[in-house]
């Protein structure tokens, strides 16, 4: 096989793992179909992972470039309701109709604010139970028993 061809082999890969429609076992099959013995393969299929974690890294990145702009315009919108609010408050205004809006003061229904949680009555508190994991786990690795929970090993692919 010729260098532009396995190179276009390997672009083409890359394009199937981009796409989330592509079935796991088409992906399988066309990593099998290249050629070359396991030293190259899993050479490429490492360069490949680091390139989809490169993707993956930029994307993080600017989910979160996203979420900072999106904050600072919900402030900002936040901070204009507060400033037309008080400014018709203050004026004695509850309506004012513009050319393209009409804006109105209403009262809201009422909140809750829980001043104390401890003076609650018991029927009223929400309780969830959670494990322990750390805990279970630390009496695990010490040998205890415990029913319902156990220990298992895994392994993971480490790239160098």
């Amino acid at each position: 096989m010729k260098l532009y061809e396995l190179t276009q082999n390997y672009l083409n890969l890359l394009d199937l793992l981009e796409n989330p429609d592509v079935p796991k076992d088409v992906i399988e099959s066309a990593l099998e179909e290249l050629e070359g013995n396991l030293e190259d393969k899993a050479d490429n299929i490492a360069k490949l992972i680091r390139s989809m974690e490169a993707d993956i890294k930029g994307h993080k990145d600017e989910e979160d470039r996203l979420s900072t702009r999106r904050k600072v315009l919900e402030n900002k919108v936040k901070g204009l309701r507060e400033y037309l609010q008080s400014s018709m408050k203050a004026l004695g205004k509850e309506e004012v109709k513009a050319k393209l809006f009409t804006l109105k003061i209403q009262i809201n229904q009422p909140s809750l604010i829980i001043e104390d949680k401890d003076k609650l009555p018991k029927e009223y508190i929400k309780t969830v139970e959670e494990a322990d994991n750390k805990k279970i786990k630390e009496l695990l690795l010490s040998g205890v028993k415990i029913q319902g929970a156990r220990l298992e090993k895994g392994s993971s692919l480490r790239i160098k």
